[in-house]
């Protein structure tokens, strides 16, 4: 995506290159085929959640490498290429693994040394699964995190033992390493452990409202890392993961309001009461309405930041512009999935109507890297300081 001025103002007016167009076209069609609403229910009581076949499919596309430099096997085409292309995952509720590698890629890109991104980054791009392991109490954002990393052995750097265990990683029983969040001598750090490197019944999956998602809470005590897992540039991308990790989210988001906003509709416009269709009564179409117009403003909000963010770290009008995305995006959802259930009635409640996908969908979305109250906090500062 890139910016034009329009009547002298910079960064309002967007537009597609060729390549993202024809991502974007893929992306719509291949979400569409492979994740119609009846593969997605098949996956509701699955391990995984998501079918390995169009993981598969989804990286022999190519769409692992979009985010990810050439020199490292990747396309280059930038991380907001992967905004559309994880719009259309969320409009037809396709569960894979794609945003959690993409953020363990970033994490890497951004914090690791050249040897580590010639290790891992090519083979994020072959398929291989990574995943951010962050959260460890109930309070997001926090500094300092609960997993403890100490030297073994007397002076030696060679080997540090970790202690701790995290919640609610997301795709984390898939998950071929994890990058990690580490108190690492009093001070924020991210580490990389590879999944063989846990021991047996480490990871605990957790149930989780959104069927479609999953997560576990992870268990790193006993397990020893060299040093050169460490990431060198820790802090910076710690910072900047849990912002690109607010993004994609919304982007998701505002791809299921998407969804949710048609069957709203389709519902409308055919369930009859009191001989008339119940869409032309205007207590129903007011807040339809007002859902399409919350919609676009996400969607507006969230292509905006895509246009900013690159592959340096997160600067002021980005991170500005990503907090605003999520927490719009997220009250979006929640607002579409509640009036879903309740346009539905009675049936609106039951496991069978699919307003029930979307508005467990948008509980978890809101949580996820800090809700909209959380960003707000963070706007007043950014913008009337």
């Amino acid at each position: 995506m890139t910016t034009a001025t329009l009547n002298g103002t910079t960064n309002i007016a967007l537009s597609f290159s060729d390549e993202q167009a024809m991502l974007l076209d893929s992306a719509k069609s291949f979400c569409g085929d492979k994740s119609d609403i009846n593969a997605v229910r098949s996956l509701l009581k699955s391990d995984s959640g998501h079918n390995p076949e169009v993981w598969r499919e989804m990286v022999a596309l190519g769409w692992t490498g979009i985010a990810i430099p050439e020199q490292y096997g990747g396309f280059a085409m930038g991380l907001g290429s992967t905004v559309p292309v994880i719009e259309s995952m969320g409009r037809h509720l396709l569960g894979t693994a794609f945003i959690t590698s993409t953020l363990a890629a970033q994490a890497i890109l951004r914090g690791g040394s050249e040897a580590q991104r010639e290790k891992w980054l090519p083979k994020v791009v072959e398929g291989t699964v990574g995943t951010m392991a962050l959260l460890d109490n109930e309070d997001w954002g926090a500094q300092l995190c609960g997993i403890t990393a100490t030297f073994k052995g007397s002076g030696s750097t060679s080997e540090i033992a970790l202690s701790g265990k995290k919640l609610l990683v997301a795709d984390a029983t898939v998950a071929d390493f994890f990058v990690v969040s580490i108190n690492h001598n009093g001070n924020p750090a991210l580490a990389i452990v590879e999944a063989s490197q846990l021991s047996t019944n480490a990871i605990g999956p957790n149930t989780l409202i959104d069927e479609t998602k999953r997560a576990a809470t992870v268990e790193f005590s006993g397990v020893t890392i060299s040093s050169d897992a460490l990431l060198p540039h820790s802090e910076q991308a710690l910072k900047d993961v849990r912002l690109i990790g607010a993004l994609l989210i919304a982007a998701e988001a505002t791809g299921t309001s998407a969804a949710t906003l048609n069957t709203i509709v389709s519902y409308l416009t055919s369930r009859i009461q009191f001989g008339r269709l119940i869409g032309s009564y205007q207590s129903l179409k007011h807040p339809t309405v007002d859902i399409l117009l919350q919609m676009d403003s996400s969607r507006s909000l969230i292509y905006h930041a895509a246009t900013l963010i690159d592959e340096g770290p997160v600067q002021k009008d980005t991170e500005i512009a990503c907090r605003m995305a999520k927490a719009q995006a997220t009250e979006t959802l929640l607002f579409a999935g509640d009036r879903a259930v309740q346009f539905h009635g009675g049936m609106g409640f039951t496991y069978d109507c699919d307003a029930m996908l979307y508005i467990r969908r948008a509980q978890w979305a809101q949580h996820q890297y800090g809700d909209a109250q959380h960003h707000r906090l963070h706007l007043a500062r950014l913008l009337l300081d």
